[in-house]
């Protein structure tokens, strides 16, 4: 489980769009075979898995053991995401091992995220930490920013995100590392709750629209250093806000018919449960589980972007 969640990309909306970039960014695979509607599972893409779990049967037809460690994998996934983000890490990685196609391993993805951050965002509200019915418009303001995106992405060159997201994300890594003053209290805020919400979350609601990988990274670092708030509030509302795009980048995924609903609800339960766990784990610790897990999380996603053969600056200084 350890090599799944250091080996892959959690990866947004950006799979309908730029499909070869997010599973390779999951899987680390340069294949591009198959990233098609209606495809079925492209063993070539998943060799680097052996026996028993890369799988010849179809997926609907998957044993139960396979459904439990599609299970298990959800319910680490859940409660690692809750915390501090990088829950696909470990699901996409999973389903492909399990042998699942790729496009219906990214609806399906979005389909058993939604329970773990509608999980994640119930929980921290119940403990007062978000005002859901406060928070809608700005939740609203990140699914319109994820459509925007959505509609933007053909032409937005991917190449260039990818080329910066590592740096951006290793920023992050170090500011919430380095800088000595971040914890659970609300400091000062330089952008008001209006002007937050009009500019910073479309913002990065787009962002997650054209591309996804390391959303949550951005939301986090926006809600201490431009809203002010202390490290647990801006991971509950940064839940919120995943769980508004994730409902978007769901539905644009089951009117594409590539969301499989027994794997996902099973998948769902799990991330519901682990999501659970992991925000009453996060209330208890605090700063003190928060920053370290948020720092290798974001971390994570630099390396497995770095490491990748195609990596743009790779291939543009021929690396």
């Amino acid at each position: 489980m350890i090599v799944i969640f250091i080996g892959a990309l959690q990866v947004g909306q950006t799979g309908l769009r730029h499909p070869r970039v997010a599973i390779r960014a999951a899987t680390g695979s340069t294949s591009d075979n198959s990233l098609h509607f209606g495809v079925t599972s492209d063993t070539r893409r998943l060799k680097q898995f052996p026996p028993p779990y890369l799988l010849e049967t179809p997926v609907h037809d998957l044993a139960l053991h396979i459904l439990l460690f599609l299970f298990a994998a959800a319910f680490l996934a859940g409660f690692i995401d809750s915390i501090a983000g990088g829950g696909g890490m470990i699901t996409i990685p999973a389903m492909l091992i399990a042998g699942i196609p790729p496009l219906e391993t990214l609806g399906t993805n979005k389909l058993q995220s939604l329970f773990g951050s509608g999980s994640a965002s119930i929980a921290y509200a119940r403990h007062g930490h978000v005002n859901l019915r406060e928070q809608l418009p700005m939740a609203l303001m990140s699914a319109a920013g994820a459509v925007l995106g959505a509609l933007l992405a053909t032409v937005v060159p991917a190449d260039v995100l990818e080329a910066v997201l590592p740096f951006l994300l290793i920023g992050i890594a170090l500011y919430f590392g380095f800088k000595p003053n971040i914890g659970d209290l609300d400091k000062h805020r330089r952008l008001s709750v209006f002007l937050f919400t009009i500019t910073f979350v479309p913002l990065i609601g787009l962002y997650d629209g054209v591309f996804g990988p390391g959303t949550g990274s951005f939301f986090m670092l926006g809600f201490v250093s431009l809203a002010g708030y202390g490290i647990l509030k801006a991971t509950a509302h940064t839940k919120f806000l995943n769980f508004g795009s994730n409902i978007g980048a769901f539905f644009v995924f089951l009117l594409s018919g590539v969301v499989l609903w027994k794997i996902g609800l099973t998948m769902g339960v799990g991330q519901f449960l682990g999501a659970q766990v992991g925000s009453r784990y996060a209330m208890a610790k605090g700063a003190k589980i928060i920053k370290p897990l948020l720092v290798v999380v974001s971390i994570a996603l630099a390396i497995r972007l770095l490491a990748d053969p195609e990596y743009p600056l790779r291939i543009w200084l021929r690396l």
